[in-house]
């Protein structure tokens, strides 16, 4: 140990132990915090433990270098001087507590999201404003920042205590033996960075197991870097012509004629309208609720009891019981609602560059004559939403904070004024207050008599779950069950005021979640965990039917289309549910690592390490069993993730001229 750690490096022995052992601490703890869904046999927990402790042995590597490179180069005799006890307490100070606000910030995070920091923590760094005051509004913030500070306190002195510092300044440690010991943590280094990825911690199938034995802050830094992953260079291929004629193929039906047949594009023209059939324009209100995932909902086995209007609008409405978001995240739930596109690997195309001028559903309106309009209850800015709608045509309606457009945006950007707001939080006001500036506008807009497209996006059924007091019978800020009860309350309400409109009877009302609550599971991908309710309610000349199709996110609206007998230029990749065969039902469910392709009760899992993990599915009790692979159906999986990645990457998304 003392050729590791000479007498010269005692302090940093200490903060090594330190972290190492807060790690394990904090392991552990979320093994206790899960340990129902942890895989607890002796080999697999074992080797849960050995990862996780080489991944925080490559962590504190890292923070070691700046130290090791400072005790190699200052001179021994000035060992103990004032310059050196500054350099070295004011070091360790900000690594310790780097160290403690680390682990403080991974509780936090593994409560929201059940795993490791991932990119949603990168994000967090930009949008700090919403994501200190959620964290200020659900947690005890000045209780966490003081005990962090004490601890950083209570370390060092316990360090002093134990006799590190004084070890350190009176050293005398000679160069040779420092660079001995400094050796083994610069190779540590250099291996970690050229050859150890964070996926390699991904040993087993229990995804919570793989999740314990990373280590945090290694995993953010892995984020850092894997924000964009191209599907061609991670992810199994086919030849890409292959690709493209299995998916148009796939298009290949009556209604639909190629624009370009020879070109690898989709680009179509889809016909829904006949001489009997003839195309009609309501106004449509789209209403993209924040976490409502299907089990909340009585109608679909929710035993809760706090979704009384969406239960009856599901049995008023053409209810869709069997569908799929494609993501866990709200931006990815844009992205397949508005681009109608299977999920490509890394972020959402909503926050990427050069995600302007796309084929949107947006453009299907404009085709039809009508406005566009986005309506969020915080600021835009937030996971750039602003940027993608308004460079996409739509019309801004915000609850502004001085975050300005880009200026190559033409677009026309409504503030939501402070009287306006009866409540507001740290993602927005709440979702009445939203809806009531709805309704305002779409006054404005009936009396111009143009059918308006209005895309809502709620927030109220988001920690820190807070909502105006008196509106229902569970108290603001007491769990998630509260938030959806206040969120189904207000789109009654909503309802009913719209319903004393004139606008009323010609306007339709889509209703269907962002993504689930809970994204956690122990699976590769937790399938019930995509399940999301659809309802389409108001829709002139169809009854009411509650459809058990399996369908995915990206549907809803191509749907719509069909039911509105529009004939109209696509790009998108969403069909007709109500007209799908059987044997064409499937859903593409997702996250920014693994692409999954569900289909008559089997999953293929593609990973950025060119696997395609085949599975059946147990939907009584979610479980994945692995079993032999089908040739057809693989190709079948990588063809849709292959061509949505190659025509974002290739501008086959964008705006054609034509």
């Amino acid at each position: 140990m003392s050729k590791i750690f000479p007498s010269r490096f005692a302090v940093l022995k200490a903060y090594v132990c330190l972290f190492l052992i807060l790690s394990f601490l904090v392991r552990l703890c979320f093994l206790i915090w899960n340990f129902s869904e942890v895989d607890k046999g002796g080999f697999i927990l074992g080797n849960t433990f050995v990862i996780g402790f080489l991944f925080d042995v490559a962590t504190i590597s890292f923070f070691t270098i700046p130290y090791i490179i400072y005790l190699l180069l200052f001179p021994k005799r000035f060992n103990g001087s004032i310059v050196d006890r500054f350099v070295t307490y004011l070091g360790l100070s900000i690594g310790v507590l780097i160290m403690f606000f680390s682990f403080f910030g991974e509780i936090t995070f593994w409560d929201e999201f059940q795993r490791r920091f991932n990119f949603i923590s990168v994000d967090y760094l930009i949008y700090t404003y919403e994501v200190v005051k959620n964290i200020n509004e659900s947690y005890p913030l000045p209780i966490l920042v003081g005990s962090m500070l004490l601890l950083v306190l209570a370390s060092i002195a316990m360090i002093y205590r134990l006799g590190y510092f004084s070890d350190t300044f009176k050293s005398k440690t000679a160069f040779k033996s420092k660079s001995i010991a400094a050796l083994p943590w610069f190779a540590i280094v250099v291996i970690s960075a050229l050859f150890v990825t964070n996926q390699q911690a991904d040993f087993s199938k229990n995804r919570y197991n793989n999740e314990l034995a990373k280590s945090g802050i290694y995993s953010f830094f892995s984020a850092f870097r894997n924000n964009e992953l191209p599907y061609i260079e991670f992810y199994k291929t086919i030849p890409k012509e292959e690709a493209f004629a299995r998916v148009k193929e796939r298009f290949s039906e009556s209604k639909s004629t190629f624009l370009h047949p020879n070109e690898n594009a989709i680009y179509r023209t889809i016909i829904n309208s006949d001489s009997i059939e003839k195309p009609i324009t309501p106004n449509v209100i789209f209403i993209c609720v924040e976490s409502l995932s299907a089990d909340f909902l009585g109608v679909l086995g929710g035993t809760h009891k706090i979704t009384p209007t969406l239960d009856s609008l599901a049995n008023n409405s053409l209810f869709f019981e069997n569908l799929y978001a494609t993501g866990t995240r709200t931006v990815r739930g844009m992205e397949a609602v508005t681009l109608s596109i299977p999920p490509t690997p890394g972020r959402s195309i909503v926050k990427r560059k050069d995600n302007q001028g796309l084929f949107t559903i947006g453009e299907v309106f404009k085709q039809q004559g009508y406005e566009r309009n986005f309506f969020y209850g915080g600021d835009g800015y937030f996971d750039n939403m602003n940027t993608y709608f308004g460079g996409n045509g739509f019309n801004i309606i915000d609850r502004g904070r001085g975050f300005l457009l880009d200026q190559s945006i033409t677009t026309t950007r409504t503030n939501i004024e402070d009287e306006e707001v009866t409540f507001e939080n740290a993602w927005g006001v709440c979702d009445m207050d939203i809806y009531n500036k709805l309704l305002k506008e779409a006054d404005k807009a009936h009396a111009t008599g143009q059918p308006f497209f209005d895309f809502v996006m709620t927030t109220s059924n988001h920690k820190p779950y807070t909502y105006p007091e008196g509106q229902i019978d569970v108290p603001s800020g007491t769990g998630r069950y509260g938030a959806v009860k206040y969120t189904d309350h207000a789109i009654g309400e909503f309802i009913k005021k719209a319903q004393r409109k004139p606008w009323f009877d010609n306007t339709v009302f889509v209703i269907m979640s962002d993504h689930c609550a809970k994204s956690a599971g122990r699976w590769e991908l937790d399938i019930n965990n995509y399940h999301i309710p659809a309802i389409i309610f108001n829709l002139p000349n169809h009854k009411s039917e509650k459809i058990s199709k399996l369908a995915s996110q990206i549907d809803v609206f191509p749907t719509l289309f069909s039911a509105l007998h529009w004939d109209y230029k696509s790009n998108l990749f969403g069909e007709d549910i109500l007209t799908m065969k059987h044997q064409d039902e499937r859903a593409f469910i997702g996250n920014y690592r693994k692409l999954g392709y569900l289909k008559a009760g089997k999953v293929m899992i593609l990973d950025e390490q060119k696997n395609a993990n085949f599975y059946s599915w147990n939907p009584s009790d979610n479980s994945l069993s692995a079993i032999p692979s089908e040739d057809d159906f693989e190709k079948r999986s990588i063809s849709f993730y292959e061509v949505a990645d190659n025509l974002y990457h290739n501008g086959g998304l964008k705006i054609k001229s034509e």
